[in-house]
């Protein structure tokens, strides 16, 4: 089949494919006498494969990784399994830090008026020059910043 129908079987874009056997991570494929690609079932296999590992978030090296352990049979699913589990722990730590961000952006918004006033704790907080730290420190008399609110 050609790359289109590559593309279609496997739901991968043919420019990602074209980009996945540029790095090595499919082998090149056979190509007839006029230049185009033919790709076989293995290797739209390959390509779902590669889809699925995308679609849970491994990195492209992670991904290199999983397909050479998938196709050694010799394999030990010890070293799989500490894949997924090393990348489990990234997601985890980018989950709370995306929770973080949320709660600091919700405080924030409860803590603005939205109103016609100048006054903005959402916009005082991103020019804070704290090295992108963010510190919200909540006062009932002077409002998210410690700044008397605009009246």
């Amino acid at each position: 089949m050609n790359i289109g129908q590559a593309a279609h079987a496997s739901g991968v874009s043919a420019k990602m494919i074209r980009y996945y056997e540029s790095i090595g991570l499919i082998p090149k494929t056979i190509r007839t006498e006029a230049g185009y690609r033919v790709y076989s079932d293995h290797d739209v296999h390959t390509l779902r494969f590669i889809r699925r590992a995308r679609d849970l978030g491994f990195s492209v090296e992670q991904i290199a990784d999983l397909v050479s352990l998938w196709q050694d049979r010799e394999r030990a699913s010890k070293d799989v399994k500490a894949i997924a589990l090393e990348h489990v722990t990234v997601l985890e730590r980018k989950i709370r830090e995306l929770q973080e961000m949320a709660s600091t952006l919700t405080h924030l918004a409860t803590n603005c008026h939205g109103d016609t006033r100048p006054h903005c704790p959402i916009l005082e907080e991103l020019a804070n020059d704290e090295a992108g730290q963010v510190h919200v420190k909540p006062d009932a008399k002077f409002g998210v910043l410690g700044k008397a609110p605009a009246r």
